[in-house]
């Protein structure tokens, strides 16, 4: 995977996948970047960064990170008490990279995504996470409500994100409502135009809604997931 862009290459080469890269290609700019000092860079011009990378977003920098090592399901439930992200078939690489940063910097344990019909962890994802993809756990499952029945089998509570509940009446529990301390929170995301399926709704524990006060329907699903995030971080630290 070559991997594109300051803070993705700078993340490549201190996270989980440091020994795996390769070459690194930069610009004569970037080349002069503190965080490439000791590491050994081809000085080339942005057309070839550019036709490395398929991308013009490059900041002049990119690298042969090697393969993405996703994690398993169980490495997040094996986790103390954890807050996972879990996504159901987001397809927008943009919105996968910025809730991937979001959560890494939330503390989350880990992002789940399908393994099906859901974008993968890509170099774009890698760029729109300003890197957080090299630090955060991410696991890919067969089938998310099944994942989610296992979560609660761990003694976690799934809370879905929704504006309806599976009758299509909105859903009844405010975002600030639950008590998140004290044990595993999975925090569940519907895709970008369809939102939860119904499987998936129904394996959840509560749905929970954020307030819509002016005149736009929804939030897109990125502002949402910081919004719920960091609620539940300020919840579960209370009396910790």
């Amino acid at each position: 995977m070559i991997v594109y862009g300051r803070n993705p290459v700078r993340e490549a080469l201190r996270g989980r996948r440091a020994a795996n890269v390769g070459e690194v290609w930069a610009s004569g700019g970037a080349a002069r970047e503190p965080w490439l000092k000791g590491v050994t860079v081809r000085t080339v011009g942005s057309e070839e960064i550019e036709r490395r990378c398929g991308s013009s977003a490059h900041q002049g920098v990119c690298a042969d990170a090697g393969p993405y090592r996703y994690a398993s399901a169980e490495e997040l439930l094996a986790v103390q008490a954890p807050l996972i992200v879990a996504l159901d078939q987001i397809q927008d690489p943009q919105n996968l990279g910025s809730i991937c940063r979001t959560a890494e910097c939330a503390g989350a344990a880990g992002v789940v995504i399908p393994e099906r019909r859901a974008v993968e962890v890509t170099p774009a994802v890698c760029k729109a996470s300003a890197g957080a993809v090299e630090h955060l756990a991410v696991a890919r499952v067969r089938n998310l409500a099944d994942f989610l029945a296992e979560a609660r089998r761990a003694g976690c509570w799934c809370y879905g994100a929704s504006a309806a509940d599976g009758t299509g009446e909105r859903a009844s529990v405010a975002y600030d409502k639950p008590d998140y301390r004290g044990t595993g929170v999975v925090l569940v995301l519907g895709s970008e135009g369809g939102g939860l399926r119904p499987r998936v709704a129904g394996a959840c524990d509560e749905l929970i809604s954020l307030p819509l006060l002016g005149r736009i329907e929804s939030l897109g699903v990125s502002a949402a997931a910081a919004a719920l995030l960091y609620e539940i971080l300020q919840n579960r630290s209370r009396g910790a």
